[in-house]
């Protein structure tokens, strides 16, 4: 058995172990070893998390666990990364991508994620959002994600271009500063036009095996939805949704707890409910960020709205008529 080596070193077996320093303090595990690792793509990463060839403080963690200062990460001989090439995104991809770019300047992208697409890459996805953005950007290296949106949600997503810009945008969304307004489509007519649902969300439950989010007093973290009904239709309701928080499928199960299920969502939906919008054309969930606003060092807020993407305004058209989709 091979022993430990300093930070940075390899030892004889081609193990590395790297210190954190506090520059990286607070990044997600993965994003750090993407760094370290050049050239390994991002499944190859949660493949060696996964058997616990990544060590942090001999312990195995989870890919979102965020390093601290000093930490002891164990890297797995780096020659394997060199072997992998990495997937490169389709070009009619990073076209259509390209061509969704709401706002650019030197310290953060924003950009309208189209709705099946992952943010990133993972177990069966070779390339996510960041991964498309990345090879758009060559010369930002370090390049990523500030939030998230599922995979079948479309809508505003913000990436920052250097580490101080994700640091600095990630205290603005942790002190809650930042608005986000989504539109979503709910089962039922809402008894108030506005609605305040503050439910502590468990974020770690897992049912069947899977990771499914739960309202848990107890348990859970805080989270903060208004819905605001806009129009009506028979069986269902448009909402305009502004999150104080941003936890996992918060406006999901937030929705649900109230009664109004999200069209489209097969986790925490109707299946009844999901097979009538299917008649009217929907395809997908029903969960559309629509706005974002993010606090500037002027005071002057930077704001960036998304248009309801096509598919969605056919499903609208469809039910003001009243009239199933072709």
């Amino acid at each position: 058995m091979s022993g430990e080596t300093a930070a940075g070193m390899p030892d004889m077996s081609g193990v590395q172990y790297v210190e954190v320093s506090a520059e990286r303090a607070g990044q997600r595990l993965d994003n750090f070893l993407l760094g370290q690792l050049k050239g390994l793509p991002r499944p190859h990463v949660y493949r060696i998390l996964r058997t616990g060839e990544v060590r942090v403080n001999g312990r195995r963690a989870k890919p979102d666990y965020r390093i601290q200062a000093g930490d002891r990460v164990r890297l797995p001989p780096l020659q394997r990364a060199a072997t992998i090439e990495p997937t490169a995104p389709p070009a009619g991809l990073m076209g259509e991508i390209a061509g969704r770019i709401l706002y650019e300047d030197d310290h953060l992208l924003a950009v309208n994620k189209p709705a099946g697409l992952a943010v990133h890459a993972g177990t069966g996805v070779a390339y996510g959002l960041i991964d498309v953005l990345r090879a758009l950007r060559p010369h930002f290296p370090e390049l990523n994600l500030v939030h998230r949106l599922d995979r079948g949600t479309s809508g505003c997503l913000v990436v920052a271009k250097t580490r101080a810009d994700l640091l600095m945008l990630n205290r603005a969304f942790a002190d809650r500063a930042c608005g986000k307004v989504y539109m979503a489509l709910t089962a039922g007519h809402w008894a108030q036009a506005r609605t305040i649902v503050r439910q502590a969300l468990d974020v770690a439950h897992r049912e069947q095996g899977e990771r499914s989010v739960r309202v848990d007093a107890e348990r859970g973290q805080a989270a903060v939805s208004r819905f605001q009904e806009i129009e009506r239709f028979p069986g269902s309701s448009l909402v305009r949704v502004e999150i104080d928080t941003g936890r996992t499928h918060q406006i999901r199960v937030h929705a649900a707890a109230a009664g109004h299920v999200l069209a489209g969502d097969d986790r925490y939906g109707n299946h009844d409910f999901n097979r009538q919008m299917a008649r009217m054309g929907l395809r997908r969930m029903f969960l559309h960020a629509a706005e974002l606003v993010l606090p500037l060092a002027d005071g002057k807020p930077l704001r960036f709205k998304a248009p309801l993407p096509e598919d969605l305004a056919r499903v609208l058209t469809a039910l003001r008529a009243g009239e199933a989709a072709p």
